[in-house]
């Protein structure tokens, strides 16, 4: 039998394979980075080159959900507006039945409830997209959520989704984050991060700043392009100095 033809179906050895698929498909999409600083959330993304006479303010990987959260996506890009779409509706139905704005985790719950429930039965197929949500808690806490094409969420500090370099740009991460940095650390790291993928910088990066009761921010292109320019210079000067030690212990 193929297992990898029907999705209801595990393999002998406990496989779905049209799930494992769908995670490949993320893999193959673009790098999505997500950093939880102090006060504030970033969501970074690498946008691909798009063609010349297309016009790229089509082409987002980051979108509003409600007023207190956004979502950042890697994956097939139809696939993640049918579930942002359901998710919209979601969450204004829960401000209109509870006159409240949901919470970073229900939506994150929702979206993940809706992802598994396309694993489970015969004439669809799972979702070929990862999310990751940003907000802040009841407490006015930051959260940083991450969904999968199985139906499982979770609650990081800093993780990366997608992208060709997905390992490395995780291990980057984890050496790197710091409890409590600031808004401008939180930033450069996830520069940095993306930087691990990205060849021609700034044009092919995307950030967004979230911050506690105000409007997503899109970081400005001039902006990145001087904070890639200045990590640039450090680099730089670090591979200056290490070469000059390397030397001089010659």
């Amino acid at each position: 039998m193929s297992y990898d033809r029907a999705i209801t179906v595990f393999s002998p050895d406990g496989h779905l394979f049209q799930v494992e698929y769908a995670m490949e498909a993320v893999k193959r999409g673009s790098a999505v980075v997500g950093v939880r600083g102090k006060d504030c959330v970033i969501l970074g993304v690498e946008r691909k080159a798009v063609a010349q006479l297309q016009d790229s303010r089509t082409i987002r990987k980051i979108a509003k959900l409600d007023d207190n959260i956004t979502i950042a996506f890697a994956g097939f890009t139809a696939d993640a507006r049918v579930l942002i779409e359901k998710a919209r509706v979601e969450a204004q139905s829960f401000q209109l039945t509870c006159e409240d704005f949901p919470s970073i985790e229900y939506m994150a719950r929702y979206i993940a409830r809706t992802q598994q429930s396309y694993t489970q039965r015969g004439g669809v197929r799972p979702f070929g997209v990862s999310s990751m949500l940003a907000g802040f808690s009841t407490d006015g806490l930051p959260q940083l959520y991450l969904t999968d094409p199985a139906g499982t969420y979770s609650s990081w500090k800093a993780n990366c989704i997608g992208g060709r370099n997905e390992k490395a740009v995780k291990e980057f991460l984890e050496k790197n984050w710091t409890e409590g940095q600031s808004e401008e650390d939180a930033v450069r790291l996830a520069v940095r991060a993306l930087m691990e993928v990205v060849d021609s910088g700034s044009k092919n990066i995307e950030l967004a700043v979230r911050r506690k009761g105000e409007p997503v921010h899109m970081v400005p292109e001039e902006t990145l392009e001087q904070i890639i320019a200045d990590i640039e210079r450090e680099q730089e000067e670090s591979r200056s100095k290490a070469s000059q030690e390397t030397l001089g212990g010659v």
